[in-house]
């Protein structure tokens, strides 16, 4: 199928690193995996933080524009006209300005993957972005939820037989590869430094990133005397606030990283720690358990969807740096039961939220949105609330 791609937060080139970026990537990855001819359709970004009088308006003008930009190239040269439109994570703040015209218009499935809903924004500086991501989810043929919290929200307004559970995934062979080499690759990152090693990643930005290091420097602070090192990879226009609020002595910041170095950082360290303050779920998180690294997070939002709490990791109460502390202290003090938490990381990971199996669901989601398109007799918008939900839901 040929497929338009759309990431209104933001494209998946991108040249900010960031989690939403990973995603999108992985999201066309895995289109094209699955057999698709899956393009960027627009570049552009729609999101808004209501703080400039006017923004929203102009943007939706802007996105009316590129629409109709898009149907006469698409009348013009027919071959390159996509069978079904899919937008990744759209919401108030982001809402997809493009794609429902587009595709009411062409007369193609449209599908949504990671939306969110809050109905407090019905009102206030984001409501217009609301009412236009509460209109794209009602025309939406299917509606891919990566998150038990979401899919919760979408209930309301997303009928059952268009919403669907994908769980986060990722191509788990490079973090595999780099947990076989672990051996190597610590002493070289960590010089000989026993530790024991912990990794924290998160880029360095005002809001819930730097609360998340805020939480995590108060608990490292409680552990006293039990010896521990920290790595730090991220960045950003709150790096100083962030690193100042560590001892200097116990920290080394790695700045920002690409993804491969990113893999043998994972490998070389003995425990993950990022409190998670507001995450949807947390590649890095995801990431990290993928090469057998263990982790201690925050109990919030999609976290516990992707932490198998006491298997693979610890959870614990979001804003708590007491309990933080504790889970921390209890894992650094059983070296015996960090190992078991990384076999069962590396099992857990690779079966759960591996690539071949999220490449299966995403396709057979889509071809089921297809198929219901052309029944006869449908009605615009896809499956109806008596249609059952697709069989690659999960628990």
């Amino acid at each position: 199928m040929r497929i338009a791609f759309h990431a209104p937060l933001k494209p998946p080139d991108h040249p900010v690193p960031s989690g939403d970026r990973r995603v999108a990537r992985l999201f066309l990855a895995a289109l094209r995996e699955a057999g698709h001819a899956a393009t960027v359709a627009s570049r552009l970004r729609s999101w808004d933080d209501a703080s400039v009088p006017g923004r929203q308006a102009r943007l939706a003008a802007l996105g009316d524009r590129l629409g109709d930009r898009l149907l006469r190239r698409w009348q013009a040269r027919p071959a390159e006209r996509p069978a079904l439109w899919f937008t990744y994570h759209l919401y108030h703040k982001a809402p997809d300005l493009i794609g429902p015209r587009v595709a009411a218009a062409l007369d193609i499935p449209y599908v949504v993957a990671e939306a969110s809903y809050a109905p407090k924004r019905r009102t206030g500086p984001w409501a217009d972005g609301f009412a236009r991501a509460e209109a794209a989810l009602a025309q939406a043929d299917a509606v891919i939820a990566l998150t038990s919290v979401d899919a919760e929200g979408l209930a309301p307004v997303v009928p059952a037989g268009r919403l669907h559970r994908l769980p986060p995934f990722l191509d788990v062979g490079p973090y595999v590869a780099a947990a076989g080499r672990r051996g190597a690759v610590r002493p070289r990152l960590f010089r000989g430094d026993p530790g024991p090693w912990l990794l924290a990643v998160g880029m360095m930005r005002p809001g819930d990133k730097d609360r998340s290091y805020a939480v995590l420097a108060a608990a490292l602070a409680r552990l006293g005397d039990r010896p521990w090192r920290l790595a730090v990879v991220g960045d950003g226009s709150e790096r100083d606030a962030v690193l100042g609020r560590f001892d200097p002595a116990r920290v080394v910041w790695f700045g920002a990283r690409p993804t491969a170095d990113l893999a043998e950082l994972y490998a070389a360290a003995d425990l993950y720690v990022w409190p998670a303050v507001n995450e949807a779920y947390g590649m890095a998180v995801l990431e990290a358990q993928a090469t057998g690294l263990p982790v201690v997070a925050g109990a919030v939002g999609g976290v516990p969807d992707i932490v198998a709490d006491g298997v693979t990791g610890l959870l614990v109460p979001p804003l708590d740096p007491a309990r933080f502390a504790e889970a921390v202290r209890l894992l650094l003090a059983d070296p015996g039961r960090r190992a078991e938490m990384a076999e069962a990381a590396l099992r857990t990971v690779a079966w759960e939220h591996g690539f071949p199996r999220a490449v299966e669901t995403l396709d057979a989601i889509l071809r089921r949105a297809a198929a219901q398109r052309r029944r006869p007799g449908r009605p615009a918008g896809g499956a109806t609330p008596s249609d059952p939900p697709t069989g690659t839901d999960r628990p």
